[in-house]
């Protein structure tokens, strides 16, 4: 079974950087959009940006301008840059691959805490 896995979280201090990457257990046919959500305690998940199977991009108002999405087909990662990091960014980050045909899949998450 094909398991995504999310790593660069951690604890950061508010106007710094962390990068997040989202690797797949193995290769995955067919990925169409792949995205970065999270979700803060008490709040529901939400989408923070994706990139399509083209390149396209889209952010959420709330990271333009401070985070860049991107990701590499050939070897089914997709990354988060994150700068310019404030407290409202604190929150579990999960990754999220879209397909063609299939289930998405989704990451286990992981913890990013911005100090203020």
């Amino acid at each position: 079974q094909v398991q995504l896995v999310e790593s660069g979280g951690g604890l950061v201090q508010a106007g710094g950087s962390l990068r997040l990457s989202c690797a797949a257990s193995r290769i995955i046919v067919s990925i169409n959009d792949m995205g970065w959500y999270r979700q803060a305690p008490g709040k529901q998940r939400e989408l923070v940006a994706r990139i399509t199977s083209g390149g396209s991009t889209y952010y959420s108002e709330f990271v333009k301008g401070r985070f860049t999405i991107s990701r590499d087909n050939a070897k089914n990662t997709v990354t988060l840059q994150m700068d310019s990091l404030k407290h409202e960014d604190t929150a579990v980050y999960y990754c999220r691959y879209t397909r063609v045909l299939g289930a998405d899949y989704w990451g286990r998450g992981l913890q990013v805490t911005v100090s203020s």
